[in-house]
């Protein structure tokens, strides 16, 4: 393989992963405290379009900021609903994905109705790091990402040892294993979730607002593509531990930017058989790797007593 295809590949699956690592850390903290996230997708697509709309009124670091708050408001609607109502997760999740789609392309489609929509917007520059983008083969695809990439750098260790190293870490990880345990220690089980769920529905929006203003610097409908199932799929594959989550969004990156390596390498393969790759890898790792490791013990389960 020639190594600028390489390169390219390289840069190609660290960009396609970035939006899943942002959406599947977050889901990763939810599911640990006991709560699953079906509505992810939902989240994705708001924070997209909030970042799409604020990086039009202030430029792409305040759309990338918009998105993540676009995303907490999301996973707000379902904690109210999940925590507050304890009503089913599953159920509430499916509407409120469906609902931050449906609304996110509602919105848009006013918007360019109405001629108040612009084409593009500005992305977030590169940012190359001096002395380590110069390396060979992983220079480009690690060290000259914009600011959005580096940012999960930081954010992958720091969840890893708040989760495994803080007081607040092991409280999150046994209300998803025993909440009553928690609750009878005097700490907050649905405090707890609440603070999960939000952490993960910013992340969400930030993976969203990467699409938009780190990526493809327009909105479309339907741009979050089943990003937010495959992150909850990654999850799982990744035996809900950060390092496994990590492997899990590159492997997935990989087989996202076979679109790149087939273009380069003109392989003469149905085009529509590399876009449906990465789903067609979910259900085929869920499948051979299922019951790899036991999930959460509360995982899905309401808590006794509501927020």
């Amino acid at each position: 393989m020639p190594t600028a295809v390489l390169d390219g590949f390289l840069e190609a699956t660290v960009r396609s992963a970035t939006p899943l690592a942002f959406a599947a850390l977050g889901e990763l903290v939810a599911e640990r405290s006991g709560v699953m996230n079906i509505g992810l997708e939902g989240a994705i697509a708001a924070g997209a379009l909030a970042a799409f709309l604020g990086a039009q009124i202030a430029g792409p670091e305040i759309g990338f900021v918009a998105g993540g708050v676009a995303g907490a408001l999301v996973a707000a609607v379902f904690a109210f609903f999940v925590l507050a109502l304890r009503s089913q997760q599953i159920i509430v999740g499916a509407a409120v994905s469906m609902l931050g789609i449906g609304l996110s392309a509602s919105i848009h489609r006013a918007m360019v109705s109405a001629g108040a929509s612009t084409a593009q917007v500005q992305t977030l520059a590169s940012l190359p790091v001096p002395g380590l983008s110069t390396l060979p083969v992983v220079g480009d695809a690690l060290f000259a990402q914009p600011i959005s990439t580096y940012l999960l750098y930081f954010l992958f260790p720091l969840t890893g040892w708040v989760l495994y190293h803080t007081v607040f870490g092991v409280a999150l990880r046994a209300t998803g294993e025993r909440p009553l345990a928690v609750v009878a220690a005097g700490h907050s089980a649905a405090k707890i979730q609440l603070a999960a769920l939000i952490f993960g529905g910013v992340l969400a929006g930030l993976g969203g607002a990467t699409l938009v203003v780190a990526q493809t610097g327009t909105f479309s409908d339907g741009m979050s593509a089943g990003r937010g199932f495959i992150a909850i799929a990654i999850v799982a594959l990744g035996r809900w531990t950060p390092r496994g989550v990590v492997v899990g969004v590159l492997v997935f990156g990989a087989v996202s930017a076979l679109q790149f390596l087939a273009q380069a390498m003109a392989w003469n393969v149905p085009y529509t058989l590399v876009l449906a790759s990465p789903y067609v890898l979910t259900l085929a790792a869920m499948a051979i790797f299922r019951g790899s490791r036991t999930a959460p013990a509360a995982l899905g389960q309401p808590l006794d007593g509501g927020l």
